[in-house]
């Protein structure tokens, strides 16, 4: 049984449809862990923006020597 070029053409083909649904599928994966962490990071500040607020500040005190 000889190997065909067609033979070759075909799997390679295949080989690359794969590779193109693997490489979507983490695209997909990557840009909403990407959105959660974002979301994540805005909702973190405003949440220690407005505890900030209720608690009159950070004090900060310099002595020089």
């Amino acid at each position: 049984m000889a190997i065909e070029r067609a033979d070759l053409e075909a799997k390679l083909r295949e080989i690359d449809e794969i590779v193109e649904e693997t490489k979507s599928q983490a695209q997909t994966t990557g840009t909403a862990i990407a959105v959660a962490v974002v979301v994540a990071v805005v909702v973190i500040f405003l949440v220690g923006r407005r505890r900030g607020r209720k608690t009159g500040g950070a004090r900060v005190e310099i002595y020089r020597v």
